[in-house]
């Protein structure tokens, strides 16, 4: 698992190991079952205090991307693929709707928006 803290970031340390975490867990790079390092491993791993990374965890665990073992320890949690699939779908949705609002403020047709999507999916 790689995690990267941007001291620079408007986001919180916390945040950004929990979208970080998220964004992972989301693109299929850690699956189910798939253990995370203990809270002090990976504070140590990335330089940030132990009550950082526990309260990432604990958000995550929260939204249920995470489970927590007494004993054993943290786990990546049994994701519901229809809602795995709508969160990618609404990140791609967004992304599309920034694309087209810029298209529209530089005047580009909804035709010559096509094809360059088109072209950019690998279809001709």
């Amino acid at each position: 698992m790689k995690i990267l803290i941007v001291n620079s970031s408007r986001d919180a340390i916390y945040e950004q190991i929990s979208k970080q975490i998220r964004s992972q867990i989301i693109a299929g790079d850690m699956k189910q079952g798939d253990p995370l390092p203990s809270i002090r491993n990976l504070a140590r791993e990335i330089q940030v205090s132990v009550i950082t990374t526990k309260k990432a965890y604990k958000t995550l665990e929260r939204e249920g991307y995470l489970d927590t073992v007494t004993g054993r320890g943290t786990f990546v949690a049994a994701q519901n693929k229809e809602l795995l699939r709508e969160i990618k779908m609404k990140i791609i949705e967004d992304r599309i709707g920034e694309a087209v609002s810029d298209a529209k403020l530089f005047g580009v047709t909804l035709h010559e928006l096509s094809e360059m999507l088109n072209l950019l999916y690998g279809e001709e």
